[in-house]
């Protein structure tokens, strides 16, 4: 039985719903990466970032290619780095329209005294 595309889209977002995950696609934005580094950027335990790229490995928005004993993860694809942009933009159109509004409550609270 086919998914439907908008339940299909909540479980990628729900995937993606891990400030860890965030992290790990934010720093690959500029290129692969060892564990070891990813480990000393996020400062979460081992074990804990070992699942999270597992998360992403198996959604296939990051792969992972050993080098000798050293892993190196990269993202699959341009268009994550783009969705990690686009992000970024809503978030900042977002907070941006509550900064006027806590300007605007300041006023207010300024003018009622």
């Amino acid at each position: 039985m086919a998914v439907p595309l908008y339940q299909a889209k909540a479980e990628f977002f729900r995937m993606l719903g891990h400030p860890v995950r965030i992290r790990v696609l934010e720093l690959l934005q500029d290129g692969p990466l060892p564990v070891r580094e990813l480990l000393a950027a996020i400062e979460v335990e081992p074990s804990s970032l070992s699942q999270q790229l597992a998360v992403l490995r198996r959604s296939g928005i990051v792969t992972a290619t050993r080098e000798g004993s050293t892993v190196v993860y990269e993202l699959a694809g341009g268009d994550v780095a783009e969705l990690m942009r686009a992000a970024r933009r809503i978030l900042t159109e977002m907070l941006e329209g509550w900064d006027g509004l806590l300007a605007e409550l300041r006023e207010a609270e300024v003018s009622s005294r």
